[in-house]
């Protein structure tokens, strides 16, 4: 398996290749050369699996580089029933008929970043180990991904963290879950500003290659393709647990910021994954609902971007929507190009009048939007009813899901964080705070460290450069 830049500009590189760098040297994103087919009895042979074999009949597609018992190997030291609390990693809990919930929140940070992050830390570490290599990741975060990054990251040998977050935009938890580490290979940056800011840093940072390649910065945020590939698995494995034969479709509801967890359920589709709809829900900040309902893509300006009460969702320029549009396109790598320049520059592009946009219910994506009533209402709703407590993000997808399903096909809702993180929203919903799990007790009370810095990349790089140091070296 081969990998190619969105924007054309990368000869194929292997899949260990391109895991350590971000970005490609074009400013593009990973893409693999093509989408391994699963057959019908492939799929059948694979439904009794569990996790970890699952993982690995999908991973060793796209990672064939790596050998199959170091990947086998990998794959069963990071899902395990002591990291994601049960052996299934993500048990699906029925609702009621046709309507269920993924939990995908039971790894260290409650949040799904965790499934893929967890991974991300083994794999990091064992590739960085063969090279005699070091890493220091820079990575932009609006909430979960930072604490999952950090928290897969932590006391692993050759890497470093630097971690960029809009300073007071985050929950106290989510906040607390994050400077309260106090290892040395963790550091935390709050920029003043949105996440947006944080995510344009980290990609100025990526396309200065020079200082890329001088201090060795890599990324862990969804622009990593084994990311999106972590995430690929539970959509196989919740389609298992909701189906009896593959003869039957589902739909998948999926809370969505950045777009790389509802873009690894499109990866799943294009794999065969008998996927009827993937259906996409935004809170205010609806820019993908307003592309998928109108053909424009306008992403926000800092000032436009509302902070909301699914904060992780707080995001007004989509990652990974541009490996959505080149498979759209059908993968023209100049087409990409040419409307990601415009986008670049502050603009945006209309693809309404255009021959993609009759394409484009050929992906069964639609998408809806909630907003702050909506989604304490659904809070509300899902607790009376199911005596089951959601977190904001998921209530969002939960509302646009139940809003737009087809009657007929089974929903999956991805729950994407538990409510602990967000306990101001849950009290407003149910009248109580939920309950800490074992060992977060007093978590927002320990003592924080982190560097408060205005929206400016160069300051950042300066930051990285002193902490790396001139002789480069991590020791220990």
């Amino acid at each position: 398996m081969r990998y190619l830049s969105t924007r054309g500009g990368m000869l194929p590189k292997t899949f260990t290749e391109i895991l350590l760098g971000g970005l490609a040297p074009d400013g593009g994103l990973a893409m693999p050369e093509s989408y391994p087919k699963i057959s019908p009895a492939e799929l059948e042979s694979w439904r009794s699996l569990d996790y970890p074999s699952l993982a690995f009949e999908i991973l060793s597609r796209f990672m064939d580089d790596i050998p199959a018992d170091d990947l086998r190997t990998l794959i069963t030291r990071t899902y395990t029933d002591e990291i994601f609390g049960s052996e299934e990693v993500t048990p699906v809990q029925t609702l009621e008929s046709n309507l269920h919930l993924l939990h995908l929140s039971n790894g260290p940070t409650l949040a799904f970043k965790d499934i893929a992050m967890q991974f991300l830390g083994n794999l990091f570490e064992y590739v960085l180990a063969k090279n005699n290599d070091e890493l220091n990741i820079l990575g932009a975060t609006s909430g979960d991904t930072g604490s999952s990054a950090e928290y897969a990251m932590r006391g692993k040998r050759g890497i470093r963290v630097f971690m960029l977050s809009p300073y007071g935009k985050m929950s106290a938890f989510q906040t607390a879950q994050m400077f309260s580490l106090q290892d040395n290979n963790i550091f935390n940056i709050a920029i003043e500003g949105v996440f947006d800011d944080c995510q344009d840093i980290v990609k100025t940072v990526s396309n200065d290659q020079v200082f890329k390649q001088k201090y060795r910065i890599g990324a862990v945020n969804s622009i990593n393709w084994a990311r999106i590939a972590a995430q690929i698995i539970y959509y196989f494995k919740a389609y298992f647990a909701v189906t009896r034969s593959n003869g039957e479709a589902v739909s998948f509801s999926v809370p969505s910021g950045n777009f790389g967890n509802i873009f690894a359920g499109h990866v799943a589709r294009m794999m065969g994954l008998p996927i009827k709809q993937l259906i996409l829900a935004t809170n205010e900040n609806d820019v993908l609902n307003e592309f998928f309902r109108t053909g424009l893509y306008r992403p926000r300006t800092t000032t436009e971007t509302k902070q909301t009460s699914s904060p992780s969702m707080d995001i007004s320029k989509a990652s990974n929507f541009e490996r959505f549009i080149f498979d759209l396109t059908g993968r023209d790598a100049a087409r990409i190009k040419e409307l990601w320049k415009l986008v670049d520059q502050g603009g945006s592009f209309d693809l309404s009048d255009t021959d993609l946009w009759k394409k484009i219910r050929d992906f069964g994506i639609i998408s809806g939007t909630s907003n702050h009533a909506e989604r304490i209402t659904t809070i509300r709703k899902i607790h009376h009813k199911f005596n089951i407590l959601i977190d904001t993000h998921t209530a969002d997808g939960l509302k646009v899901g139940m809003e737009l399903r087809e009657p007929d096909v089974p929903l999956i809702c991805l729950e994407t964080a538990l409510p602990v993180k967000f306990a101001d929203s849950i009290q407003e919903a149910v009248g109580f705070v939920p309950e800490q799990p074992d060992g977060y007790d007093n978590l927002e009370k320990l003592p924080q460290r982190f560097e408060r810095m205005t929206a400016d990349a160069e300051q950042v790089k300066r930051f990285i450069a002193h902490q790396v140091g001139p002789s480069n070296q991590m020791h220990g």
